[in-house]
């Protein structure tokens, strides 16, 4: 077998905690500075990173992908999200860094309350967006400090073994596979930028210049990104800053006369170079470094959405037949496995990296897998409680009959990326895990079947998929959806569906998660998770045409932890036509064995 895509070595140790936050402090003294903050984040702002950018993991030894903490001299404390309130207590030594709210309170509800009168407070202007910075200085202000930008990162100074930056090659990415030629996508938005009375645009986010280019590459893992900054022009023309060892010939041929490639030391120069030019930045996501540089070259700043983000979400008809033709290959895949894991788990004998592993096998026997797309949780009993757990050589256990195992996976294949979460059920279930579980199944079925028009929010959507739950008194610290790329990020903005008041509107071709969840500490964890499409406004009759969702992923949802009497008969239906098509759809792609799984895990009820 080829090397695995991912590994299961537990890399938190809490007590690597003091030593490293005793560090921080001391290179804190010398810059006479009294306290730092340390977000999650590298100069793209992504949620994963590579390695060298892992600074937070590093200091407080959290490994999730959202956080921040703020050191002070005599205080620490660590922010994460409901997602993370179990796994940060398991990681981090929470003697020396005290586990907050990152949603609720944040590092600007902590600082008021904690940074002492009169002192200096860092931060690197790299890592924090310029809205980032604003609150934060809003913040230290209240407690009578100053907030410093340090010029180079103290963490740096004290990690020893610090990893280089990556520097994997970057691939074109075929026109069969994106829809539309990168100076199709260029022209498009550089008559935008014109309209809107903008010069150029600075190209920050990784998926944004990855879409925009038609490039993909491996800096980050699991995720097919080139590291890269670009600025765009009105009139085309992009400027690409990309490490000489990620170009290769086929990369520039690509890329054409039109985009000029530098060294990424050159993006400062020219960031310093457009005096007088009217240049849109993105403030929620661009780095507060380049508004700095751009404010000191007397720039005219335009402050608005990044260009690309919109556009890249909107998938053409291209991206969507491969994200389907992705979502069929995988639903095979998945009923493979999961014949194998029922004949396998009964006995007890079965790991969660047992699972995990065997799960990538079945992927890679496609023959088209570039990866997953982000590390598995493959969770039993009281771990798939933990949201989103990361199983390790040290958490690893066995799945035993009685339980439930929560298993959340995806895979990056060239036409599209995956993301599916099932729960099953291991032996006999009791009536609340029965009842838990058909509740959240309820709340599935609500948002795979909801009729709503243009301009909706996804976070008016978002209670579609709670009210079962919150009938009975239950409810989840997650999204309930979020968007998921083309090859790019399996978590992909602007759009999403949550609490959160994110103001974009859903819009056709846009791909969403669907995964309501329910979790009982110490006990089980369940969600249930489909891809879907918003589909084009149709008209049904009424005043105003109604967009919905296509659901997209094709894997059985167990039918052992449904309690029919709790579905009403048009959620039976839509189970029952579910499955039907998921038979029909993957049952001629699988071997006899499995499709005879297929035909009863898949039956009607």
């Amino acid at each position: 077998m080829d090397k695995p895509f991912q590994t299961y070595d537990d890399t938190s140790d809490p007590a690597t905690c003091a030593p490293r936050l005793a560090a921080l402090r001391a290179e804190l003294a010398k810059r006479e500075l009294d306290g730092f903050v340390v977000p999650h984040s590298d100069q793209h702002m992504g949620e994963y990173l590579p390695a060298y950018a892992e600074r937070l993991a590093w200091l407080t030894s959290f490994t999730g992908s959202a956080g921040a903490a703020v050191v002070l001299k005599d205080k620490a404390a660590v922010f994460v999200d409901g997602r993370y309130t179990l796994q940060v207590r398991n990681q981090t030594d929470t003697n020396l860094f005290e586990p907050r709210d990152l949603v609720g309170e944040g590092p600007q509800g902590w600082i008021p309350d904690n940074l002492p009168k009169g002192a200096k407070l860092g931060y690197d202007p790299w890592l924090h967006t310029q809205h980032g910075v604003m609150h934060l200085k809003a913040a230290v202000d209240k407690a009578g400090g100053r907030l410093v930008a340090v010029d180079t990162n103290p963490i740096d100074a004290v990690w020893s073994d610090q990893p280089a930056p990556p520097i994997s090659p970057a691939k074109p990415h075929a026109h069969n596979l994106a829809g539309e030629q990168s100076d199709a996508k260029r022209l498009r938005l550089g008559d935008g930028l014109k309209k809107a009375g903008a010069d150029t645009a600075v190209i920050t986010l990784a998926d944004s210049v990855c879409w925009l280019l038609n490039i993909r590459g491996s800096d980050v893992p699991h995720t097919p990104f080139t590291l890269a900054f670009a600025i765009l022009h009105e009139d085309g023309g992009a400027d690409l800053f990309l490490d000489p060892a990620k170009r290769t010939p086929e990369l520039l041929a690509h890329l054409g006369n039109s985009v000029q490639v530098h060294e990424p030391g050159a993006f400062a120069a020219a960031l310093d170079a457009m005096k007088g030019k009217s240049v849109l930045v993105d403030p929620s996501t661009a780095a507060a470094a380049i508004f700095d540089r751009l404010t000191s070259a007397d720039s005219k700043i335009r402050q608005g959405a990044d260009p690309c983000q919109l556009p890249k979400a909107c998938k053409n008809s291209l991206e969507i037949e491969g994200m389907r033709k992705a979502h069929i290959r995988d639903g095979a895949a998945l009923a493979h496995y999961l014949a194998w894991f029922e004949t396998h788990a009964a006995g007890g004998t079965l790991t969660e990296i047992d699972a995990a592993e065997t799960l990538e096998g079945f992927r890679r026997a496609t023959g088209v897998l570039s990866d997953v797309s982000f590390d598995t949780i493959s969770g039993a009993g009281s771990n798939g409680a933990i949201v989103h757990y990361r199983v390790t050589r040290s958490t690893n256990r066995t799945i035993n009959p009685g339980e439930m195992f929560l298993l959340d996976s995806g895979a990056q294949y060239p036409d599209g990326t995956t993301d599916v979460t099932r729960t099953i059920m291991v032996g006999e279930s009791t009536a609340e895990m029965r009842d838990r579980f058909t509740r959240v199944l309820k709340g599935h079925i609500a948002l795979a079947t909801a009729r709503f028009p243009d301009g909706t929010l996804g976070m008016q959507l978002d209670s579609f998929a709670r009210r079962p739950l919150w009938e009975a008194g239950l409810d989840y610290d997650h999204g309930t959806g979020h968007g998921v790329g083309s090859y790019l990020s399996v978590h992909e903005g602007p759009q999403n569906i949550s609490k959160k008041p994110v103001m974009q509107a859903l819009k056709p071709g846009m791909v969403c998660s669907n995964e309501p969840g329910f979790y009982k500490t110490g006990a089980f964890g369940i969600r249930i998770e489909n891809l879907v499409v918003v589909t084009q406004p149709e008209d049904m009759g009424g005043e105003r045409k109604m967009m919905g969702f296509e659901t997209i992923t094709l894997v059985p949802i167990d039918l052992n932890l449904v309690e029919s009497s709790l579905l009403t008969d048009a959620e039976r239906g839509w189970l029952n036509l579910y499955h039907a098509r998921v038979r029909d759809v993957i049952g001629s792609l699988v071997d006899e064995d499995t499709r005879k799984w297929l035909d009863k895990a898949a039956r009607s009820i």
